[in-house]
């Protein structure tokens, strides 16, 4: 095999098994193909102990499985890829200054999967004392200080491509840091170098990542897409046939987080509502074809309508489609115990958006089981 280019270093924050089988399964198959992209360094942000064998282990010779198993138009599909993407695995809790080092001097292209509450910025992130903390306490907070230290050192472009289920992730990852930036008294000189050589692109990451393989490695379906929005200056990491470049990426958002993700949350409430097995996987809840049937009634009554209403029932339709049989891929263990995780969140970001979202076009949704949900988790401060 030829010798694999090296110039143009990804820095990954979040350990996740999802990247695993995306991105940087993307980034390797480029490789292979002869891109001049990687390596990446895989860098832990929570400084949970539970996963410092994840993170020994992105450095190991060899690389890690990745299992693709489903149906692919209509035939079965199973394969291994080695990942060989990955160079390194670093904690910001005690690797910091090999962090720092490694952003500042060669970083082209940055990636985040930190998980729905990734976003989230501790108290102590906030004012002067952010500049100097070894590492910040929130993602949001470590990577303004990595930003401030890239500038220090005359501030080379940078694209930053966020891959976190929220909406307008780039722009809302950007304006974080830019509040940051000014809550630490940086100078305006550097807000400038954010807003002008800084890319923050929003992206939209779908495939269903069901199971990991320890210490690293996951099982994955075949169905598989990054939407990346064109942005001036944007650097992408590499040409891939999963990946597309989009000057909007609101359908291809509304589509997987209102009727895939809001399909899965549903399946979730009723999980822990009925007090159902604790290893149970969603292609087992459907199984039942009372819930199947109760699903089916959401998708049709009240998904679908919500999307006609915006002008695109017909790619609801299809999408629905598409997302009962990935739902019900028979070699995919997708437990609901992990896609329950965060619940509350994700039924604001899931189904009280979807709801506000036909409510934007005029239209008055009955959606009498959206809005009982909606309702049994009130969002924070709403009258």
């Amino acid at each position: 095999m030829s010798a694999v280019p090296t110039s143009r270093r990804v820095v990954q924050f979040g350990t996740s098994r999802f990247l695993q089988a995306h991105a940087d399964l993307f980034i390797h198959e480029a490789r292979e193909a002869g891109q001049a992209v990687g390596p990446v360094a895989v860098v832990q942000t929570s400084g949970s102990a539970a996963r410092a064998g994840r993170v020994a282990a992105f450095g190991a010779p060899g690389g890690y499985p990745v299992i693709i198993r489903g149906i692919a138009d209509g035939v079965p599909v199973e394969r291994q890829v080695t990942v060989t993407s990955i160079d390194r695995g670093l904690s910001a809790t005690t690797d910091w200054d090999a962090v720092t080092a490694l952003f500042v001097e060669e970083a082209e292209i940055v990636l985040s999967n930190t998980g729905d509450t990734g976003y989230a910025i501790d108290p102590a992130d906030r004012g002067p004392a952010l500049i100097e903390a070894h590492p910040p306490v929130s993602f949001p907070g470590k990577l303004t200080q990595l930003l401030y230290r890239r500038w220090q050192a005359g501030g080379r472009p940078l694209t930053v491509l966020p891959c976190e289920l929220i909406n307008r992730n780039g722009r809302v990852l950007q304006g974080l840091v830019l509040d940051l930036a000014r809550e630490a008294g940086l100078p305006e000189a550097f807000s400038a170098w954010l807003r002008e050589s800084t890319i923050f692109t929003d992206t939209l990451v779908d495939r269903i990542v069901s199971e990991p393989i320890e210490p690293v490695g996951a099982v994955a379906e075949p169905y598989a897409i990054w939407a990346i929005e064109r942005r001036p200056g944007l650097v992408v990491p590499c040409e891939h046939p999963c990946i597309v470049l989009a000057d909007d990426l609101e359908p291809y958002e509304r589509l997987k987080l209102h009727i895939l993700n809001l399909g899965h949350t549903f399946l979730a409430e009723i999980w822990q509502r009925e007090g159902r097995p604790a290893a149970e996987t969603v292609r087992e809840i459907l199984a039942e074809p009372a819930i199947r049937a109760r699903l089916d009634a959401l998708y049709r009554d009240e998904v679908v309508p919500g999307f006609s209403a915006r002008g695109m029932g017909p790619q609801a339709n299809d999408y629905v489609a598409a997302t009962l049989d990935r739902f019900l891929n028979p070699y995919l263990n997708h437990r609901i115990a992990d896609i329950a995780q965060n619940h509350v969140q994700k039924i604001e970001r899931r189904v009280d958006a979807f709801l506000a979202w036909v409510e934007e076009a005029g239209t008055s949704l009955p959606a009498p089981v959206l809005r009982a949900l909606a309702a049994a988790y009130p969002t924070p401060g709403a009258a």
